[in-house]
């Protein structure tokens, strides 16, 4: 109930800021959710904590039934991040594989390290060009980047309890 008082509430806060053209504040929220669902840990788990030092073993482990591991996670978090990222830039995607399901794979170790890698440098992107947004950009980028923070809040959701099951949580 917590998090969709909070979405409702940073929804209402983007109406406002847009209305009032109070493009610092949004800003700021803005950036702020990106962090929080990534890196800063405010009144839950951040990304970047709840992978922190899993191995690419731990990565690759999978229940019996058809749910993901924690490194088709972060591949699938990678992937709409990085979709995302580039739709903020109006990059080509013409080189760039759309299809989600060929990001699900099984991790080496060096595979896992750069998997980790780059979904911290999409990450710090995404918060990057969002500090640097124009007015225009933020007035059209404010509900996708709500929705970043909060599938990556989701995920991570699932990435614990994968731990927790495990015995890999502290």
């Amino acid at each position: 109930m917590k998090a969709i008082l909070t979405i409702v509430t940073l929804g209402l806060l983007v109406l406002s800021c847009s209305e009032k053209k109070n493009n610092s504040e949004l800003k700021t929220v803005l950036a702020e959710q990106l962090d929080y669902s990534y890196s800063d840990q405010n009144w839950f788990v951040p990304v970047k904590t709840a992978i922190n030092g899993i191995t690419a073993e731990q990565s690759n482990w999978k229940d019996s039934t058809d749910n993901h591991s924690i490194g088709e996670l972060v591949s699938h978090l990678t992937f709409w991040n990085e979709m995302q990222l580039r739709a903020f830039k109006g990059e080509d995607f013409s080189g760039f594989e759309t299809d989600n399901d060929s990001t699900f794979k099984v991790y080496t170790e060096k595979e896992w390290d750069s998997a980790v890698s780059k979904l911290d440098s999409v990450q710090t992107e995404l918060e990057r060009i969002t500090e640097q947004a124009n007015e225009k950009q933020l007035a059209e980028w404010a509900s996708d980047v709500l929705n970043v923070a909060a599938h990556n809040a989701y995920h991570t959701g699932q990435i614990i309890y994968i731990r927790k099951r495990k015995g890999w949580w502290k």
